[in-house]
This record gives structure tokens, sequence and C-alpha cells, in this order.
């Protein structure tokens, strides 16, 4: 669906401050947790994705981790910021461009002790194109939307776009020349699904396009 600027003009200025400031989903008591309940201290000890335990949590203000066992949250506990996931567990693939949407657990990479997750293979691959450039415009912006509601500060980043964004066409183009005769396809569900209707995450949790993780209990 296209919208028009004037459209998105007053969708933003009616969305104001809307949206979480990290990625995260309700649970059924109403806490807003990160990683659809996955371990974020286990990317690191076991190397893959990990679901966590709702008995086994750490919340901090405005998000919830779960953990699989009692260790890796004692571990938490005693240093977040090393296992927190970047850019309030958002797509690493859009932070550089200042768009705070997706998040699955399933796709991530670590680099240099730090935790990246993206919205979905497809901004996993594509962020992979130009790695240290997207790391470092990201870092760069990041402090100007990470305390902005992540529905408000992705319009925004759609309306005024940064300096350095490369368009869906020209990062095919690329990932075409860097990986000749391979296909990715993945259908990420459009703007206005992903913006207005859907919660981070929902890709992961529902089973679009892949296999159904569900959501945090």
């Amino acid at each position: 669906m296209k919208l028009s600027w004037l459209t998105l003009i007053v969708l933003a200025l009616a969305l104001g401050g809307c949206g979480t400031h990290f990625a995260t989903v309700k649970n059924s008591s109403g806490q807003d947790v990160m990683l659809l309940g996955h371990d974020p201290v286990a990317y690191f000890t076991v190397g893959k994705p990990t679901r966590g335990k709702k008995e086994i949590a750490s919340t901090l203000p405005g998000r919830t981790y779960y953990f699989a066992n009692a260790e890796h949250k004692t571990l938490f506990d005693a240093a977040p910021t090393k296992y927190e996931p970047l850019y309030g567990g958002f797509c690493a693939n859009g932070a550089p461009y200042k768009v705070k949407l997706g998040s699955d657990p399933t796709e991530f990479e670590i680099v240099n002790g730090r935790l990246f997750i993206f919205g979905d293979i497809l901004g996993r691959e594509m962020w992979k194109l130009h790695r240290d450039d997207n790391i470092a415009n990201a870092d760069r912006v990041w402090p100007e939307v990470a305390d902005k509601g992540w529905r408000a500060a992705s319009l925004s980043a759609y309306i005024s776009k940064v300096p350095w964004y490369r368009n869906g066409a020209e990062l095919h183009a690329e990932y075409q020349r860097q990986n000749p005769g391979k296909k990715l396809t993945y259908d990420p569900g459009g703007m206005f699904t992903n913006l207005f209707l859907k919660q981070p995450g929902w890709r992961a949790a529902e089973g679009f396009g892949q296999t159904a993780l569900g959501y945090p209990e």
C-alpha cells in the first residue's frame, strides 16, 4: 500500500510518541517482553537462539528478559549492557536509517562482543553487505531515536531519509553482485502492516513466511 507524503505527515503527527521504545511484545501478564522470550545471554554462551522461561526473568525500564537458567540471569543482572541486543532489539538493518521495526530472535549476529538482532533473514543479509558502515551509522544516529516510540520514529525516518539511505533495489543489486547465482526472497509484510497493524516481531511469532515461534507466555 503506497501512502502519499501528505498522508505520511498527518500520520506522523497523529502518532506522536506512539509505540514502545524497545522491540517488545506483551505476555499474558501484560509485561513488555524482549526477543519473544528468548534468552539474551544464550547467544553468547550457547551460540544459538534459546527460549527462556518466564519464571526466570529480569525487568529493566520498559522491557523484560527471560532466561533459560538461573546462571544466565545472574550473568545478565551483573552486566546487562554486555548482553542486551543493540538498538532496542529492533532490526539492525533498519537502525542505520533511524527505523525501529522488526525483531526476529532467530536472526542474529555477534560482532566484537555486541549482539545484533534482525527483522528477518532479508534484513540480516542486506546488513552484511555493508556491515561496518551500518554499525557506524546506527551507532551515530541511535541516540536521536532511542527514546522515541518505534512507530513515530520509523514513520519520521521514512519521511526524512538519512543521506546514506539505500533503497531495496540498490541493496538487492549489490547482493546479486556479491552473491552471483543466489536468490534471496522474503516477504517482509509491507510497511503499512508493520507500522500500523502489527507489533515488532510479529512475523517470527506468527510464522509469516517462516516457522512460527509463538508469543511469550
